[in-house]
């Protein structure tokens, strides 16, 4: 890998940067943004290969990359050292910090010096001004990536809104269905920084500029999927990590300013109480999320440099290019909320389960019910708040291992004292599993305590077939964690599996859709969490309610089968397979 520099100003040279390292690999034929480049993309990704660059996207002039960031690799050399090293100087400084000395001041001086770098500079001239054109958005080569896809998006545009009350900025990673050249819509998940800013803008009658960036140095791209505090600024952090100012020049048609050095930026507006049907897109759940009702982008003017890159990246079934990203996060702000929750060790979103649907905590408990304490606090901590399921062990186990998961849960998990099912809770806007867009419902399982059990979790069971004929596959898992398919009714198969006392010490029986494949973790993963509600989907073995208590004991079963009104899962198209099949020595000769 050729010498890398003290930070990439932009993405010319952070591409050409990886280029020179075979990080980066050119395609020169011909190729068509709509599904043959996202299924490229994919089958590179899913190789850990390099990134991409599509030098003649079919109907654009601009040359198109992607997978800038499908490896920890490319992000180290996109960050200059690992993501874990940067959470572990964040928590080590403040930590020799508090209280602050002179002695604490001087040994972290080197850190305390990047400071201030996080005040953005604002230059008068910028490359990304070179060309200033009115809006022509079908003329760049946005990517519709599944074949149900309700038409082309932006899918690497990070937004900058302003709080029209406080002034504070946001810089955050939406996408954006691209409706014509100058309109696009705007999908603010719920708890984003920038759908905070719409909703005070619409309670004054008053439209929202924002700035959509494509391209950018590697940490500023990065700095968009950051979850940090609301009020904190993305770009300021940006400047920090980077050790050199974010550069800023004032935009054309808007009062916000942007980064200098993107390649292009989309000026516009989000009026008050405008709303349009965006999607369906398949989204990183591995299904698609249905066509609804959200805010429109009206872009006014496009500046860009004179030969511009147009990034975009792919979303879908795990593994994607997001995988490496949202481990890098992880590392990055871990040990931050672990600052907040001191009795936290580690914790770890299982990217196979699409982040949000599994949190793996070990912590200490330090007085009783320490640990439901800071499952709360966790539940209620930025974009945490949103997990879905959460499995709290004990300090000494591995959280970022599903098999320890589940061996704990064996030792010391039983659902009367050790489960809790939030019933109604927010969650992520891309969750389908309640049939209610932001609300479904939340399950912590506690595998901290004393143990429950001294035998050793089973290594063989009784075939299910004996317990009901319409079982078609099973797999026992570590910890007694029986994962099933049924040829038919599978809701009924589970409900009599959970009761048949053939399972013997079983605690876990999981139904699954026909479409997993049960000898792959990944997929095992993927087809539990992302399709179950906990409220919904849990069946007990017994359940009572002691006065307004829910009292659970026995098995717990639970349906992750894909359900009617689920929306369908990603499937490429057939004819685009065989396309890219048949083309694949043209692309990479």
């Amino acid at each position: 890998m050729a010498t890398r520099p003290r930070y990439f100003p932009d993405l010319q040279s952070f591409v050409a940067h990886l280029e020179r390292g075979g990080q980066l690999r050119r395609v020169h034929a011909e190729v068509d943004p709509v599904l043959e480049v996202p299924e490229i993309v994919q089958r590179v990704v899913r190789e850990r290969g390099p990134a991409l660059l599509f030098e003649r996207p079919k109907g654009s002039e601009f040359p198109l990359v992607m997978n800038l960031f499908g490896t920890m690799d490319r992000i180290e050399i996109a960050l200059g050292r690992p993501p874990r090293a940067i959470g572990a100087e964040l928590v080590q400084t403040l930590q020799r910090l508090n209280p602050p000395s002179l002695k604490a001041l001087w040994q972290s001086r080197g850190f305390v010096a990047r400071g201030r770098f996080m005040r953005p500079r604002t230059v008068s001239r910028a490359p990304v001004q070179e060309v200033v054109e009115a809006p022509r958005l079908t003329t760049l080569p946005h990517v519709k990536s599944w074949p149900r896809d309700g038409g082309r998006f932006i899918t690497f545009g990070p937004t900058i809104t302003h709080d029209p009350g406080s002034g504070r900025r946001n810089y955050g990673l939406y996408r954006l269905q691209v409706f014509d050249d100058a309109t696009t819509g705007m999908h603010w998940q719920s708890m984003k920084g920038g759908r905070g800013h719409h909703y005070e803008a619409e309670q004054r009658g008053v439209p929202l500029e924002a700035a959509v960036v494509l391209g950018g140095d590697p940490i500023l791209m990065l700095a968009a999927i950051l979850p940090l505090p609301e009020d904190m600024d993305e770009l300021a952090f940006a400047g920090f990590l980077r050790g050199a100012a974010t550069e800023l020049v004032p935009g054309r048609t808007v009062s916000i300013p942007v980064p200098a050095n993107a390649e292009f930026i989309l000026e516009g507006v989000v009026p008050p109480g405008e709303r349009r049907p965006e999607g369906p897109f398949g989204d990183h759940f591995g299904h698609y999320s249905e066509a609804a009702d959200f805010p429109v982008f009206h872009v006014r003017q496009v500046t860009r440099r004179r030969q511009p890159l147009y990034p975009a990246t792919v979303v879908g079934k795990p593994p994607q290019e997001d995988k490496a990203m949202g481990i890098a996060v992880g590392e990055m702000v871990g040990p931050l909320i672990r600052m907040i929750n001191p009795n936290v060790v580690d914790l770890y979103a299982f990217e196979n389960a699409s982040f949000h649907n599994l949190l793996g905590v070990s912590l200490k408990e330090r007085h009783p019910k320490e640990v439901v304490k800071t499952a709360f606090n966790l539940l209620g901590t930025g974009q945490l708040a949103l997990t879905k399921v959460t499995i709290l062990v004990r300090e000494n186990v591995d959280p970022r291992s599903f098999d320890a998961l589940l061996r704990e849960l064996w030792y010391r998990f039983e659902p009367e004292e050790r489960m809790l099912l939030l019933p109604i809770a927010p969650l992520d806007t891309l969750d389908y599993t309640s049939y209610r867009m932001h609300v479904g419902s939340k399950l912590v399982l506690d595998a901290t305590g004393e143990a429950v059990t001294s035998d050793p979790p089973p290594r063989s069971v009784a075939d299910p077939v004996s317990g009901d004929p319409r079982v078609s596959r099973h797999r026992l898992m570590e910890g007694g964690f029986l994962v099933v398919t049924a040829k038919c009714e599978p809701r009924a198969v589970l409900e009599r599996l959970v009761r048949w006392e053939g399972l013997g010490p079983v605690k876990f029986v999981v139904a699954v859709s026909e479409d997993v494949d049960l000898q792959d973790e990944a997929s095992v993963l993927w087809g539990i969490f992302t399709r179950f509600d906990p409220a919904r989907d849990i069946i007990m073995t017994e359940q009572e309610f002691v006065g307004a208590r829910p009292v659970y004991r026995g098995r717990v079963g639970i349906d992750a089968t894909w359900k009617q009104g689920y929306p369908l899962p990603l499937e490429m198209d057939p004819a685009v397979v065989r396309l890219v099949d048949r083309r694949w020595g043209e692309y990479f000769p």
